[in-house]
């Protein structure tokens, strides 16, 4: 065995022991939700960035504050709401004077985006101009302001969380933005045991105290490790068929499809699909990438990618039940 291989298994132990780790640091402080923590760490691990939607009160907010508790990386927390500037997400420059010399001169005044991890918090409730404003953060990881361009810090994710059922003072979050979240992460209500928890925990006198149990450097070296996963063609081929018969106009296109898909998910989604199940194989110890784990990510990756039409809606079809379609649909072997 090579050095390098032997590197990789010793990586691949400590992911898994990391892993772990984090998951017990954040159990301090949420009660349940283990598939929507999973997702979360399976996006840190991934290096890229997810979309947390739920009704109010299901601790989405709570969840990535938590998870910012137990990384060793800097933090910031963005309230989107009506009247939010771009510039106050992304900085803007002021008018210093020097008091030596007296002369005035622009200084670069950062803004929140420039942290490791960025909670924006109920971002539908912002504009399009300001949604916009995280659309190159989110995908370059870099702001432009006048002629200069400043780098974020490394790693950087961003974990935006939005209400679906309240539609007054919101605003629908274009397809370019949602694309750029490898993961939508659906949170749902507790069952009656993990509530009777929730209850306990948050009425008494004690608050969770978390810990940091990774470090921004070790953060990048898993996040290594997951890119240099072994896939098989035939798997990226299953990746790949999923996402195009997604698209109405496609040949691997079902009736269902067809019939109630506006538009399907573009290339990205592919490309996220083995990402993800890259990163599902390294934190569970597999060798490599299999069917199976392009199949556990499917629905994160494509619900918020595939867009509906009016029939869909009027005849209760949503974009899940468009997901189950696609994967009854494609084979392994096709």
């Amino acid at each position: 065995m090579s050095r390098s291989s032997e590197a990789d298994g010793a990586l691949a132990e400590q992911l898994a022991g990391k892993t772990a780790a984090l998951k017990q640091e954040l159990r301090k402080a949420i009660v349940g939700q283990d598939a929507v923590i999973d997702d979360v760490i399976l996006a840190l691990f991934c290096g890229e960035h997810a979309l947390l939607t739920g009704v109010p009160g299901l601790a989405k907010t709570l969840l990535i504050r938590s998870l910012a508790e137990a990384l060793d990386l800097s933090f910031k927390r963005i309230q989107f709401t009506p009247d939010l500037m771009p510039s106050d997400i992304t900085g803007t420059d002021i008018v210093q004077e020097d008091p030596e010399s007296g002369r005035r001169q622009l200084e670069f005044l950062q803004g929140p985006v420039f942290a490791n991890l960025l909670l924006a918090d109920e971002i539908n409730r912002t504009p399009p101009k300001t949604q916009a404003a995280m659309l190159q953060t989110m995908q370059e990881r870099e702001v432009s302001v006048g002629r200069e361009t400043y780098a974020l810090p490394s790693p950087f994710f961003v974990f935006a969380t939005r209400n679906p059922i309240e539609q007054e003072g919101t605003y629908q979050l274009p397809e370019a933005a949602t694309d750029r979240f490898m993961l939508s992460i659906q949170v749902n209500y507790p069952t009656v045991d993990e509530e009777i928890g929730v209850v306990s925990e948050t009425t008494g006198v004690e608050s969770p105290e978390l810990s940091p149990v990774l470090s921004g450097a070790e953060v990048l070296q898993f996040q290594r490790l997951v890119r240099a996963m072994p896939v098989s063609r035939d798997v990226i081929r299953y990746a790949v068929l999923l996402a195009n018969a997604s698209r109405p106009e496609s040949g691997q296109a079902t009736d269902t499809i067809r019939e109630y898909v506006r538009f399907g998910a573009g290339p990205r989604a592919s490309q996220y699909l083995i990402l993800g199940a890259k990163g599902r194989a390294a934190i569970a110890g597999d060798p490599c990438v299999s069917f199976d784990h392009v199949r556990a990510v499917a629905r994160q990756v494509l619900e918020h990618r595939v867009l509906c039409n009016f029939k869909a809606r009027s005849n209760g079809v949503d974009e899940g039940r468009i997901v189950e379609e696609i994967l009854s649909a494609v084979s392994e072997t096709d």
